[in-house]
């Protein structure tokens, strides 16, 4: 079984794989932010359910804003641990609204949480894992990069970043026996706190306005994402969480580099694989096909 850092398990997707991976057998350590105050409730309650079940369930204060904050939740998972070999990158924050309304600076907020974040932990976590020469990067991104729907523009925008950091970050640690995971769950419209606590543009100004033509669409977005499902579908993300775990059940280098997990019946499987043909025939052609493969040791 593994040691596992996860980001964002406060709720959602995060929470419900920190507990389906806990009670797999592996330990794990759900970060989240300031779990001594604001996610104060939701620490003690991952505490009491570990204790409860008899799960090696840990909880390490995590603020992927914050290189330094990467580099403590770190060091402190290899001092009580004493290794790590799997980091989900799973933080992430849902902002709708028009682009236009959004400045720049909001936009690079989102991309700074989004998709820097993951990069901080990267940098805290690949120092131990290019020393060992094993390792496993997971990252919860999204099927939005392919599907890519309106009215959810900045965030659309920082979940593609990650998607690419990803993927090339993929290139450069599989020669040092790095395995890099994809896991694209599709829209889900319950269970997480994405719709409820999504941001908006903090000062529109007369932007919103001069797109009130566009209100009666926009205002009825998480009701069109909800007319993906087909009727009776249950749109609980707790099946990202089985996959994860199923995932990381299978032999480090046969696992998938990306998984999709959508249930709005769309063709992002299908797209990517014809991106992945695309790729690794450039990446083949270039002679750096070595950089496709994990190195086993």
């Amino acid at each position: 079984m593994s040691t596992v850092l996860i980001t964002g398990a406060g709720t959602g997707i995060g929470n419900l794989t920190a507990q389906a991976l806990a009670r797999a057998g592996h330990r794990v350590y759900a970060s989240m932010r300031a779990p001594g105050t604001r996610n104060a409730a939701r620490a003690d309650e991952l505490r009491g359910l570990a204790a409860a079940e008899g799960i090696d369930l840990h909880v390490v204060e995590l603020d992927v804003a914050s290189q330094e904050s990467a580099d403590r939740a770190v060091a402190a998972v290899l001092d009580d641990a004493g290794t790590l070999d799997v980091v989900i990158h799973n933080a992430g924050h849902l902002v709708t609204g028009y682009v236009e309304a959004f400045t720049a600076e909001e936009i690079a907020h989102l991309i700074d949480v989004n998709t820097l974040g993951v990069q901080r932990l990267n940098r805290a976590a690949l120092p131990h894992m290019r020393e060992r020469g094993t390792g496993t990067l997971l990252y919860v991104g999204s099927t939005i990069p392919v599907t890519t729907p309106p009215f959810l523009g900045p965030y659309v925008v920082s979940k593609a970043a990650m998607d690419s950091l990803a993927l090339v970050t993929s290139y450069e640690v599989a020669p040092l026996g790095i395995e890099t995971v994809i896991v694209m769950p599709g829209a889900f419209t319950q269970g997480t706190d994405h719709f409820p606590k999504a941001g908006r543009p903090a000062d529109a100004g007369g932007v919103t306005a001069g797109y009130r033509a566009l209100d009666p669409l926009a205002d009825r977005n998480e009701e069109a994402t909800a007319g993906l499902f087909t009727p009776g579908t249950t749109a609980d993300p707790v099946v990202v969480a089985e996959e994860i775990t199923r995932t990381l059940s299978l032999p480090f280098g046969e696992r998938p580099f990306r998984s999709v997990v959508d249930l709005t019946n769309s063709l992002v499987a299908q797209a990517n694989s014809a991106v992945l043909k695309a790729r690794s025939d450039f990446v083949r052609r270039m002679g750096f096909e070595e950089l496709l493969h994990v190195a086993r040791s």
